[in-house]
């Protein structure tokens, strides 16, 4: 494991604790800001974090029932600061979110700075 890859695992592992335990401010923590969310036919600029944990506070429903976290990490690419990252997301055993990250290095670690679905 590359030092990057180390740093993406222990990333993401936090990433899925703090989506376990349905905490929407640590998850807006992980975004940077400014980022960007890029969903088919829409763009969503976040120019606040707040942003961020209002969405998550108001997705919980998609998550009901999940107890459970599993992540396949592929790193796409790696550039000075930068990571892009093929995260694919089961969850309780069953897989259903595929995302591409872009991390960027800020003080403390990585933060998202864009997200696209990637099925």
């Amino acid at each position: 494991m590359t030092e990057a890859t180390d740093y993406v695992d222990r990333f993401f592992d936090r990433y899925a604790a703090a989506l376990l335990a349905r905490d929407a401010s640590v998850i807006a923590g992980m975004y940077a800001v400014p980022s960007l969310i890029l969903f088919p036919g829409q763009s969503i600029p976040v120019s606040d974090a707040a942003q961020t944990e209002a969405f998550f506070a108001s997705s919980w429903g998609q998550y009901e029932g999940v107890n459970s976290v599993q992540k396949r990490i592929d790193i796409m690419a790696e550039a000075p600061g930068m990571v892009w990252a093929d995260v694919t997301w089961t969850y309780n055993g069953e897989t259903r979110e595929r995302f591409c990250f872009q991390l960027v290095e800020k003080a403390g670690g990585y933060q998202i700075a864009v997200l696209t679905p990637m099925a």
